[in-house]
């Protein structure tokens, strides 16, 4: 790592963590990486030195770029590469990359600069992580899934996923020319890439491999009705490439099937490497024990909260629930008003005018009580409670109408780096925005935040035995079902199985929206007592609208830029 990237003084090593014992060789080939750099900088610098020594910041976005084109791989026969030569034959150049980001010397930058150097530093850490551990080409069927009808919430897709994807949500009908040649490049990418699957899973992942059945027979059930849209089934060439996705993905279906087994091994990475990932690729300086005890700890506080509210209410009616498509609209309108008049007259973050629309895109629509999931039951009672979840939309919206300056924070970070920033904050606001009165006029609706926040700390802390491989994913779901509130997870069962699917596809992120909540209200703690200190005044607004402008970034790099104290990242790197 360059000179001074916590303190302003210093060279850096990785914390060799005692629960890391799996991890010295890594350790040690990056130790003997900063031990290199350092002898350069003692040594009378040749030219081509000097680019690996720059202490620029615009070195760092020249590296970005090259970097963000380097992790794009290259292709195969028309689609991306991931077999195992093209990964071996790259590591040169990656490794060539990296080097150069530790020589960057870093002393005399700002806290922002610094923040972007960690950014890109650990994107390289999630890309080698990947590659050693991770391997979802290898292990992992459901990243072979191509074809996405809908929008994340989140700045890019939940869990690893492919370089050539069919994103159906982005176009518009009627195509125009060059919409339509996309689209029929996009969806040619499809039958090449499933035969390659066949070449590269050679993982023996049981639960990853047969619940990542389902992920790809969902695509042919896509293709099929997409091939039925008006502006679509008369297109005699757009038919045919899709009746040859669809081919090669009944066929792709059909081979998993086969396969499926003869897999017997475990689908978890183990606690060493689930707490290396977290900690030097999602800046989450937490442990895999730490995670256990912080989502026991939020799982025992919203049942007892959610207790305490059902008896300080006992006296009032109980919650109706939305029982028609009118009585639904007309719920959904007035929550919407109702949360963002609340956000504006009670100055909780400043409103911007793409908010509302951002938020009227995705109020949802009646569905009858015997097909709701967890999240519709709580919907349908009232809409707030998830509404303020919805936070999600104004952060997307924001990187559309008004971009990060920093290049580096501009669009998505790589491997759900986001989730504790995304998820830990539409989390955090539920109960923030509760807590700051948005239901007054509503008591009871209270009870669905407890409700939600329990349900999050129950699945995530299912997804930890999972991952280290205490449990397989159906017994860390019963977990989920169990210790979630009134049964609300009992009601439909495939909620349960792609969440627990996701998350033990994506180490840390079914911890993220609880483990985020809790580092937000460390910053937000923290932020408070720093201007206590200064003897300034904590404005809510000020914090949220320092937390948005910042970016899509882990929590634990806003908190360094929000209080200029790093504490959480010195557990994470530690000065030598």
């Amino acid at each position: 790592m360059g000179k001074g990237i916590i303190r302003e003084e210093g060279i850096y090593i990785f914390r060799n963590n005692k629960h890391m014992t799996n991890m010295k060789y890594f350790s040690l080939m990056i130790l003997i990486s900063f031990l290199f750099v350092s002898c350069l900088q003692e040594q009378e610098k040749t030219p081509s030195q000097t680019e690996y020594t720059s202490n620029k910041y615009d070195a760092l976005v020249s590296l970005f770029s090259k970097w963000r084109s380097f992790e794009n791989p290259p292709k195969l026969n028309g689609v991306p590469d991931y077999t195992l030569s093209a990964f071996e034959k790259r590591q040169p150049e990656f490794n060539t990359l990296r080097a150069e980001l530790l020589a960057i010397d870093t002393t005399s930058w700002s806290v922002p600069e610094k923040v972007d150097w960690m950014i890109v530093w650990a994107e390289m850490n999630g890309y080698d992580f990947n590659y050693r551990v991770l391997r979802p080409w290898e292990r992992d069927p459901a990243f072979y899934k191509s074809v996405w009808s809908a929008k994340s919430d989140v700045p890019a897709h939940e869990g690893p996923t492919h370089h050539g994807t069919t994103e159906l949500w982005t176009y518009s009908y009627p195509l125009s020319e060059s919409e339509r040649t996309r689209l029929i490049k996009d969806l040619k990418v499809i039958p090449g890439l499933n035969e390659q699957a066949k070449i590269n899973l050679t993982g023996n992942a049981k639960d990853l491999w047969i619940t990542g059945i389902r992920d790809i027979k969902e695509q042919s059930k896509v293709l099929k009705k997409f091939k039925e849209k008006e502006e679509i089934k008369a297109d005699k060439e757009i038919v045919s490439v899709i009746d040859q996705a669809i081919a090669s993905t009944d066929n792709f279906v059909l081979w998993l099937e086969e396969q499926s087994g003869f897999k017997t091994g475990p689908s978890g990475i183990g606690k060493e490497n689930y707490t290396w990932y977290l900690q030097n690729v999602h800046l989450v300086p937490l442990t895999w024990e730490d995670e256990v005890m912080i989502l026991k700890r939020e799982l025992a506080r919203a049942w007892t909260s959610l207790k305490l509210e059902e008896h300080k209410n006992r006296d009032l009616p109980v919650l109706e629930d939305a029982n028609s498509p009118e009585a639904y609209q007309k719920l959904a309108h007035y929550a919407a008003n109702s949360l963002i008049s609340f956000l504006s007259e009670q100055e909780i973050v400043t409103v911007k005018p793409y908010f509302e629309p951002a938020l009227r895109e995705h109020l949802g629509e009646y569905v009858p009580r015997e097909k709701r999931n967890f999240f519709l039951i709580g919907e349908h009672y009232d809409p707030r409670p998830l509404y303020s979840h919805f936070y999600h939309w104004f952060e997307l919206a924001r990187m559309e109408f008004e971009p990060h300056k920093s290049e580096i924070r501009r669009g998505p970070l790589l491997y759900n780096i986001f989730d504790s920033r995304n998820e830990g904050t539409a989390t955090a606001v539920e109960e923030i925005f509760m807590e700051a009165g948005l239901y007054n006029d509503s008591p009871r609706a209270r009870e669905i935040v407890y409700i939600m926040i329990a349900q999050r700390a129950a699945r995530g802390l299912g997804s930890l035995y999972a991952h280290a491989n205490e449990m397989t994913m159906e017994e860390a779901g019963g977990i989920h079902s169990e210790y979630t509130p009134r049964g609300w997870m009992k009601t439909e069962k495939e909620l349960l199985i792609f969440e627990q699917h996701l998350y033990l596809r994506q180490p840390g992120y079914g911890t993220s929206y609880i483990t985020g909540k809790y580092l937000l209200e460390n910053a937000m703690a923290a932020y408070a007592k720093y201007l206590e200190q200064e003897e300034k005044p904590f404005i809510l607004k000020d914090f949220f609208d320092k937390l948005n402008s910042i970016g899509n970034i882990p929590i634990s790099l806003g908190h360094w830029e929000m209080t200029g104290s790093n504490e959480n990242l010195e557990l994470i790197i530690e000065p030598k």
